[in-house]
Order: C-alpha cells, then sequence, then structure tokens
C-alpha cells in the first residue's frame, strides 16, 4: 500500500547558521532524488525549505516544476508532485525544517491543507494553501470553509494550541465536512499547529483517505508534569493494534530512544529501523509491521509541548 508521504527531508541550520543543511530523511526507492538532494544547501528564503525559513510558518509548493524548487527534474524523474515544509523554531531560533513529498496519480486520495488566522484582521481561519491529489470536489469545499476557534480540524487545533486527530471523519459530527470527505474517501485527519508569530494562527492539516494514508500510523505524546518524559496521549494504527495498551504506564524519559530525546534537543527525526529500537516504541512498531517513523516536536516559548510522530 503507498502512502500519500513518500519522501521525508530534514533541514537543520549550518554551524555558522547561514545556511540550511541536509540532516536525514526517508526516501524509500526514490535513490534518484536523495542522490539530488544530500549535497544540497539553502540559504535564507531559498527553495522550499529556505522559504519556510523566512516565512516562519509552513509551506504548501503544489507544483514541484516551479522555479522556487531547484530539483525540478528529479523530482518529475521520481512523480513527485507536491512539497510541504515545516519550520521548528524555539524562540527565534530556527532549530531545523521537515519536509515532506508527495506523488500524484490516479489512485492517491488524500490531502494537504494550511489554515491561517491573523488575529488583527479577521475572528475566523480560511485555507491559504492546500494539495488535494486527485479529491477535487473536496479542494472546492475547503476553498469555501471558514472556521472559527473550536469548529472542524483546524478550529479545534487553534483553540487548543496543540495537535490533534480526527477519525472516522466521515461520520464525525466534529468533522464539518464529513459528507464531502465520505464521498472521497477520506476516514481520518491530523492536525499540526504553528504559531511561531504572534497574530499570526497556522494549522496544518493532514487528510488520510484508506488507499492511500497519509501514514499508516499517528501518534502524539505530550510531557508529563515534570516536563522531563514523554507519555502517550493519543494515536490511530491501521493495523488495528491497540496503541493504548501498548503504551499504557510507559513514560519515555530523555534518554530512553528517539522520542524521548527530543526533550533534549528539540530536533525532528526520521528513521529507518525504528522496529529494531529496544524500546515500546519500538517493540509496538514491530508489532504492527513498521519499519520507518518521522517524528516531528512541537515547541511553545523553547520548550516541547508536543511530539507527533508519522509511521510508514
Amino acid at each position: 500500500m503507498k502512502t500519500f508521504i513518500q519522501i521525508t527531508e530534514i533541514w537543520a541550520p549550518s554551524h555558522d547558521r547561514s545556511m540550511l543543511e541536509f540532516h536525514g530523511g526517508l526516501f524509500g526507492e526514490h535513490h534518484g532524488f536523495r542522490a539530488a538532494t544530500q549535497k544540497m544547501c539553502f540559504g535564507y528564503d531559498e527553495g522550499l525549505p529556505g522559504k519556510a525559513w523566512a516565512q516562519r510558518h509552513p509551506i504548501i509548493l503544489n507544483d514541484l516544476q516551479d522555479p522556487l524548487f531547484r530539483r525540478r527534474d528529479a523530482a518529475r524523474n521520481a512523480g513527485l508532485t507536491c512539497g510541504v515544509a515545516i519550520p521548528i523554531f524555539a524562540g527565534d531560533i530556527l532549530l531545523a525544517v521537515l519536509v515532506f513529498f508527495c506523488g500524484d496519480d490516479e489512485d492517491h486520495v488524500g490531502a494537504i491543507e494550511l489554515w491561517h488566522n491573523d488575529s488583527t484582521r479577521s475572528s475566523d481561519m480560511g485555507m491559504v494553501a492546500g494539495y488535494f491529489g486527485i479529491a477535487e470536489s473536496f479542494q472546492w469545499v475547503a476553498q469555501h470553509t471558514r472556521f472559527t476557534k473550536g469548529f472542524g480540524l483546524p478550529g479545534s487545533v487553534w483553540q487548543s494550541g496543540m495537535p490533534e486527530i480526527f477519525k472516522d471523519l466521515g461520520h464525525s459530527n466534529r468533522f464539518v465536512r464529513r459528507d464531502d470527505a465520505r464521498r472521497v474517501g477520506i476516514n481520518k485527519g491530523l492536525g499540526l499547529p504553528s504559531n511561531y508569530e504572534r497574530g499570526q494562527n497556522y494549522v496544518l492539516a493532514f487528510l488520510s483517505a484508506l488507499g492511500t494514508p497519509i501514514a499508516r500510523r499517528f501518534e502524539i505524546w505530550v510531557p508529563d508534569e515534570s516536563g522531563t518524559a514523554l507519555c502517550f496521549d493519543s494515536g490511530q494504527c491501521d493495523s488495528g493494534v491497540d496503541l493504548q495498551d501498548d503504551y499504557a504506564g510507559v513514560a519515555l524519559d530523555r534518554s530512553n530512544g528517539l522520542f524521548g530525546r527530543m526533550l533534549l534537543t528539540g530536533m525532528p527525526v526520521a528513521d529507518e529501523s525504528v522496529a529494531s529500537e529496544g524500546s515500546p516504541v519500538g517493540a509496538s512498531a514491530l508489532k504492527a509491521g513498521l519499519s520507518s517513523v518521522v517524528a516531528l516536536p512541537l515547541l511553545d516559548a523553547g520548550v516541547v509541548k508536543a511530539v507527533v510522530a508519522m509511521y510508514f
């Protein structure tokens, strides 16, 4: 089964913080694209990672033949059509930019949406960019929908300031566009807040379909009261694994595997062998037959407030 996201990259500032350098990623079978990527770097406001750095919010580029994108030939050869860049800041300091790439064919159903509210001008949130694969009717609805705080996936994430997972979107009263989601086969959603500028509220929404899921598993982890360990908050796994059972009583401290170390570094991770990690996370991934994971931290005033993981 193909996932909607096909490639993940992590870009981090160079030693003198003048450039973004390649810091790792997941490329699957896209060896040519990996080769075109590994020796690249991006300046401030340059390319997709540099734009996210400069603008301090997620960027969706739904045409990788755009002159902004420097790897146009490699993207075309790999069948990639859309890129999403997510900056991670600790205050004014950029820690990393996480980039996802999606493909496009007649089987790809799903959506990635960027919603925005400028609190000085409006009390609601509208979509400013999106990628929808073949779900064109769902795109039209999204472009003509606005959300206030607490309503729909974007409004709920905006109100809480925390990542949220919506399940069974086609039948959920919490999802305003449930009828349209059911028609195109979209069944679950993940929303991520991005609030690195005062008064500017962004929500990045990943909407996943059964046949081409955004990822095969989503997890949200949050710090415990002491802030020294991560505890499982919520998740959804296509394999049917009971995540609440797998992670009951689990606390990932700063020395405990990929996720726990993020409390120290604030850096995203991309790992191709999570199932071999000697931790509850690795054991659960192994049970579900999952091998690769991407995890990104969400920070507030430089402190990790949540970790969101996607498994492929």
